[in-house]
């Protein structure tokens, strides 16, 4: 009998130990996957050489990253680059310290983009406003209509100058800007055939000063509304309407901010979008690399919303417009072959 005991208590320690060992392995295995959930997604930002607050192109990307940071629990940062040699530094600095994205911002860091995307297949990055790296298979590129947003903003520009004359300042000659002006030109055509566009490339986005002396100059010679696609050069633009009393037009977001006053509309380029959509898509795995495009119809670009300055018709008649674009009625040159093709070679004087 006292070895049926001793032998029963021998069996209730083994099946106790055994209990304990199970609940024990439970317990880690359910740790586990929450603590692979609980890795905080890093996404970090590299700018161009207009800077995080050039109140354009750079700032509006960094709000995106801001709002997904905000709303999803992502760790968003971002480093600002202050010459050209600043893009592959800072582009390290974020692949030593393993974030998930990498998001260049602007056609300026293609090369040090792909250069780094070749020798780290293995990280994901974004580049906003670039498709030269579209072929690699770890580079998203973040790509607008921007020459539909410049169309719009140029049929406001032609139905409202008084001068018969109006104005186009681009931060850089380059593909993707050119598009700008394709935009605004053939906007301002198609509103008013009797305008000339005053145009002038300031070979520069951080060149404020440049911006207001194109401004100066424009204005002597008639302009009354000038439309700058610069980056911070543009805010040196949007200066030299306000001190000369004429209007301006802004870009990439609703800038009626700076100058309610002189800001007649804002060619939109939806930047915060994209940058907040790679952000959601990197947290819940749905990482694309290759060619995302954002249009009108997806709302990558339009009109900006404060409309305060414009008139009830023209109002009107730019709800048409987009009507009309986005059913393919009005077809708005998006390269330089297309815009050969309606106008000829003498027309847009920048590329």
């Amino acid at each position: 009998m006292k070895n049926i005991k001793k032998i029963s208590i021998f069996l209730l320690v083994i099946l106790a130990i055994c209990f304990m060992s199970l609940v024990s392995c439970s317990k880690k295995s359910d740790d586990s996957p929450k603590q692979a959930q609980t890795k905080k997604i890093k996404i970090g930002m590299v700018t161009d050489l207009g800077g995080i607050k050039d109140q354009s192109f750079n700032q509006t990307s960094w709000e995106g990253l801001q709002k997904a940071g905000k709303e999803l629990g992502i760790d968003v940062q971002y480093l600002e680059s202050r010459q050209d040699s600043d893009y592959a530094t800072n582009i390290q600095t974020f692949l030593d310290e393993d974030y998930d994205l990498i998001i260049c911002v602007g056609y300026m860091l293609a090369d040090a983009t792909r250069k780094a995307a070749l020798e780290h297949p293995e990280q994901k990055f974004a580049i906003i406003d670039d498709s030269s790296n579209e072929d690699l298979p770890n580079v998203a590129c973040l790509m607008f209509e921007q020459a539909t947003a410049s169309y719009l903003v140029g049929r406001v520009a032609g139905m409202m100058t008084k001068t018969n004359r109006v104005g186009f300042v681009i931060g850089m000659a380059t593909g993707p800007m050119n598009e700008f002006g394709y935009g605004y030109l053939q906007g301002v055509r198609d509103a008013n055939p009797n305008c000339k566009v005053e145009q002038y490339n300031a070979n520069s986005f951080a060149d404020p000063a440049s911006g207001q002396t194109a401004a100066r100059s424009m204005q002597t010679k008639g302009a009354d509304i000038i439309f700058a696609a610069a980056g911070g050069t543009g805010s040196g633009v949007i200066t030299g309407c306000q001190q000369l009393g004429i209007y301006a037009i802004g870009v990439d977001t609703d800038q009626n901010y700076i100058a309610p006053k002189t800001i007649l509309t804002s060619a939109m380029k939806r930047v915060d979008n994209a940058s907040y959509d790679i952000a959601k898509a990197i947290l819940e795995g749905r990482y694309k690399a290759g060619k995302h495009v954002y249009g009108l119809e997806s709302g990558g670009v339009d009109l900006a919303p404060t409309d305060t300055l414009l008139p009830e018709n023209v109002k009107t008649t730019m709800a048409e417009v987009k009507k009309d674009i986005m059913s393919g009625k009005i077809k708005v040159a998006q390269n330089k072959a297309d815009f050969e093709k309606l106008f000829g070679t003498d027309y847009y004087t920048l590329d």
